[in-house]
């Protein structure tokens, strides 16, 4: 009679680890990127400057401002909760917290009306903080499913998943809108509805991980560690110091905050730069995040299997490449063809590069410290999303609307982060990984 500890039937999972149990977890990135498809980056953003805040002339900046706070929680709450699920040993039940903060949060943004701005910004930091926590805690199960040798492939299944995750929840939410607006209803009538549409994906879509997803990881007491939220910077300060003989995660870290800030500009301003620049209908930008979100998917998903193969730094390597071409053809072009491209470029690149930073953090990380040292990633990932987009829109304020040129400067974070990438030895952290 079998059991949930039977040996594995697939050669990239780790002894024990059961084909559901991984579907389990990578149904979580499906579920969760209807979140930052729906509210972050298509429906909402533009329904609290256009409708929320009325238009007024702070409503884009105060929007920025939120995501920036709550990007700035996540930073240092990170390695704190990670810390909490590693010592005592639950990381599932972590993760169903954050996740049930994340869908109500979600859910109660269908409250907020024009006028409403303290709500949705109080909302959109909440939802965002507990989105954030949520994936850190997610990837931190990863090295405990997938083989060493197999972290690329297993986490672009994660990662495709989620595209397709994000485009379903879209999907969902414009046939809504586009019938709704033939009935003649407004903003203010429809999008309190895509955020319910949203709220309900996430929900449905995590029901499995949290039943086959098992927690592997046992309690260990260690002295001297308080658990209050009032010790978060010694936490913090703490965890920064276990990497200290960690020279490649630390590299590693470093080059995340570089990369992942030229990603956070595209993911957050590509529908402003196809507006401002390429001069986009709304059809034609909905076109885009689709177009996109599948090219994403199929980057995350093809290109793990290579990364394996490959070599972590490799593939990192050429997918932040994929990066440089991309921001040249965006920025210096004034094609819509080419454009189009670009965005090809941007989607492989973008599903490719988040999976793969994903995996190559895995191989780096002791496996007793695994949600901790995540919560660092996380970290890093999340100062890269205040860093990329501020100095983009620095940039368009410095120069009175230049996107050209911001974009431009925006590939500087994809030059720095490769040469920091160049620096990092992935078997030397891979032995130390091994004796920690």
């Amino acid at each position: 009679m079998t059991n949930g500890a039977q040996a594995s039937t697939h050669p990239a999972l780790n002894p024990g680890v059961r084909k559901r149990e991984v579907a389990g977890w990578g149904l979580y990135d499906f579920a969760n990127s209807g979140y930052t498809t729906v509210v972050l980056t298509a429906v909402y953003n533009a329904y609290f400057v256009g409708a929320v805040a009325q238009s007024a002339p702070w409503a884009t900046l105060l929007w920025t401002v939120a995501l920036s706070v709550s990007y700035a929680i996540v930073m240092l709450l990170a390695p704190f909760v990670g810390q909490y699920a590693d010592r005592h040993g639950s990381k599932k039940k972590v993760l169903l917290i954050t996740t049930i903060g994340c869908v109500a949060s979600t859910a109660a943004l269908g409250w907020t009306q024009p006028g409403t701005v303290a709500l949705a910004v109080a909302l959109i930091i909440a939802s965002n903080v507990f989105f954030s926590l949520g994936e850190s805690v997610n990837a931190a199960f990863l090295p405990e499913l997938a083989k060493p040798e197999a972290l690329g492939k297993v986490s672009g299944w994660g990662w495709s998943l989620g595209y397709f995750g994000g485009m379903l929840a879209l999907g969902l939410s414009l046939a809504y809108v586009m019938s709704a607006q033939k009935a003649g209803a407004k903003a203010p009538e429809f999008v309190p509805v895509t955020m319910w549409i949203t709220a309900a994906v996430f929900v449905l879509a995590a029901i499995p991980t949290f039943v086959f997803l098992r927690e592997r990881a046992k309690p260990r007491s260690e002295s001297g560690q308080g658990a209050g939220l009032t010790n978060v910077f010694a936490e913090l300060g703490r965890s920064w110091r276990a990497t200290e003989r960690m020279q490649d995660f630390r590299l590693l870290l470093g080059c995340a905050v570089f990369y992942q800030a030229g990603i956070a500009v595209v993911i957050t301003l590509a529908a402003i730069y196809a507006a401002e620049v390429m001069k986009f209908s709304q059809t034609d930008t909905m076109a885009l995040i689709f177009l996109v979100n599948i090219a994403s998917a199929v980057g995350a998903f093809g290109f793990g299997y290579f990364q394996d193969r490959l070599g972590h730094r490799l593939a990192l390597q050429i997918t932040l490449v994929g990066w440089i071409i991309m921001v040249l053809l965006a920025g210096l072009s004034s094609s819509v063809a080419v454009f189009w491209v670009a965005a090809c470029i941007a989607g492989l690149c973008m599903g490719a590069s988040q999976s793969c930073g994903r995996a190559m953090a895995g191989a780096l990380i002791p496996e007793v410290r695994l949600a901790e040292f995540y919560g660092l990633w996380t970290l890093a990932t999340r100062l890269a999303s205040i860093l990329g987009p501020i100095t983009y829109g620095v940039v368009t304020w410095v120069t009175g609307g230049n996107h050209r040129l911001a974009i431009l400067i925006t590939g500087l974070f994809f030059v720095v982060g490769l040469w920091i990438l160049a620096k990092i030895n992935m078997s030397r952290g891979i032995a130390l990984r091994s004796s920690l």
